[in-house]
């Protein structure tokens, strides 16, 4: 098995076409087929199975998947080791993060790397958590700082950093009365993100605990600031990490809740793929995460004055 066979084999398995993932590899869709062909020959069985819909993967290259994306990943780990080592290209690292995380819980810190460790690149990608995932196993960022959805995964290892609360707010001239339980909230318009999001996770699973089915979403937004300058608006309730709250109180264009049930809290974590070697500088990162991220209390004094 080729690097080569192996980036063929995993563009055919992401598109589930083989003229798009020809153009991907930049193959003639024949020296392609050849690849696949000669892999198969290779491994004795079956990758993909050919239809007019395009091509499904057997449970052979279901198998074979993160082999190959581990194989790739060392094989630029030790790549970029060498050039290091023989001093042809900077150490640097990749993080991946959610809006809401990088610019309320480490903005500071990443400052503070940066000043330590002046030779080393830092590189900030920010999405989703959905696409973090995504970008942590397919290599393209180092590290990702997402919140925890309780799914195990034995290529990565995972730190827990905090808990951060979430809190209900709706927009300060908006006269909302703090609710007197979950049912009194079951028709009260909603902003919330997208279903897959940890907060919709938590919002979601609330009302479904209680036995209540979720309340309305007006809008969704996939950034937490755009939530709560909709809030503001007095397009409805949102509930939000505690943390992103900050800068909008002090315009005092929205006011915190006391959430009527158990307090929803999120758990915030690191994630970085398991790796033989682990590249240095990923390894001073995680140094410097471990002594200078400080967990957060679990409510603050705000919190504390609204209930």
């Amino acid at each position: 098995m080729t690097p080569r066979q192996l980036k063929t084999f995993l563009a055919v398995i992401h598109h589930g076409n083989l003229t798009r993932a020809a153009a991907e590899v930049n193959l003639a869709q024949s020296s392609l087929s050849d690849q696949i062909q000669a892999l198969e020959e290779e491994l004795g069985a079956e990758l993909f199975l050919r239809s007019r819909q395009g091509v499904i993967p057997t449970p052979a290259a279901a198998a074979l998947k993160a082999y190959a994306e581990e194989i790739l990943a060392l094989n630029s780990e030790a790549k970029d080791a060498v050039r290091s080592a023989a001093g042809n290209a900077e150490q640097s690292v990749i993080l991946g993060t959610l809006e809401t995380i990088a610019t309320e819980r480490l903005a500071h810190w990443l400052s503070l790397f940066g000043r330590q460790n002046p030779g080393l690149a830092l590189k900030l990608k920010v999405g989703g958590s959905s696409e973090l995932h995504a970008q942590l196993q397919h290599g393209s960022i180092d590290v990702a700082f997402t919140f925890d959805r309780g799914q195990q995964n034995e290529r990565f290892a995972t730190r827990r950093i905090s808990s951060e609360p979430l809190v209900l707010i709706a927009g300060r001239n908006s006269q909302s009365q703090p609710p007197a339980s979950l049912l009194a909230l079951r028709t009260a318009p909603f902003i919330a993100t997208a279903a897959g999001c940890i907060y919709r996770h938590l919002f979601d699973t609330a009302f479904a605990e209680a036995g209540l089915n979720a309340p309305a979403i007006v809008a969704e937004a996939d950034s937490v600031a755009t939530i709560i300058r909709l809030v503001a608006s007095g397009a409805g309730y949102g509930l939000v990490p505690c943390l992103a709250v900050g800068a909008s109180a002090s315009r005092d264009d929205v006011v915190e809740l006391p959430w009527p049930g158990q307090p929803l809290a999120a758990s915030l974590v690191m994630m970085w793929r398991r790796r033989r070697v682990q590249p240095p500088a990923l390894t001073l990162l995680l140094q410097s995460a471990s002594e200078e991220l400080s967990p957060v209390r679990p409510a603050d004094a705000r919190l504390r004055h609204a209930e």
